[in-house]
């Protein structure tokens, strides 16, 4: 028997749809702002193997040389990215989703089993709710990595106003480094988050937008009625 069960709410879908173009566009204009200064390379015994990042990429990728137009962008988004999350965090904090989200005790060897249960060298998947260990993971890593782009973003932007911040960062340079980890973890994000959501298919996905999931359900056993009852 069929059944339609609510799976995501509406707070959940909002925050998750509004946060994928404010962080795309945070990305892009985060880029406009590296280009001005493109300092990082991958170096061995005095040799740079790559540097973040070549020409070809800029020139594939169209990337104007506009640091003004970056910096308005993402200096104006980085509030509309903050409080997203805020929103988000207060949300699962208030409704008790984040027992939902917070990894277990036992989560880091159950997502092992749902990798390897992903590229189909284990055939059965560990028990799960309504996310899995490996879910639970990656949602509360972005939860983190979100804090720490807001707290490193505003060392760099305002180094003096939030000196604090930037002290407790290691320093602006070393605050401009982490934050530009942070980016190349959220590309990573996409690119196994899309990976996943095409693996799990169109049921899945469909879920995020409406909110609810069609289940089947065992059918319930007919009441046996007794000689009583049927006699009256």
């Amino acid at each position: 028997m069929k059944t339609i069960k609510e799976k995501h709410s509406l707070a959940m879908r909002w925050c998750h749809w509004v946060n994928f173009p404010i962080l795309t566009i945070m990305i892009w204009s985060g880029m406009l702002i590296y280009w001005g200064n493109d300092t990082y390379t991958f170096s061995l015994f005095g040799h740079t193997v790559f540097r973040f990042f070549p020409d070809w990429f800029y020139s594939a990728l169209k990337i104007p040389a506009h640091l003004a137009e970056g910096m308005a962008f993402h200096f104006l988004f980085m509030w509309f990215f903050t409080l997203n999350g805020v929103l988000y965090v207060l949300y699962t904090i208030l409704s008790g989703e984040w027992r939902e989200l917070v990894p277990k005790r036992n989560s880091f060897k159950e997502a092992w089993l749902v990798l390897l249960h992903d590229l189909h060298i284990r055939k059965m998947a560990p028990p799960q709710k309504k996310y899995n260990a490996a879910q639970r993971i990656a949602y509360t890593a972005i939860i983190i990595m979100g804090i720490g782009s807001v707290v490193t973003g505003l060392a760099i932007y305002k180094p003096v106003q939030f000196y604090y911040l930037t002290w407790l960062c290691g320093g602006y340079h070393f605050a401009r480094i982490i934050h530009f980890i942070l980016t190349l973890g959220y590309v990573f994000f996409f690119v196994i988050h899309i990976v996943q959501v095409i693996l799990a298919g169109w049921k899945n996905f469909s879920s995020v937008i409406s909110g609810f999931e069609v289940v089947n359900e065992p059918a319930k056993p007919a009441i046996q009625h007794t000689n009583d009852e049927q006699a009256s």
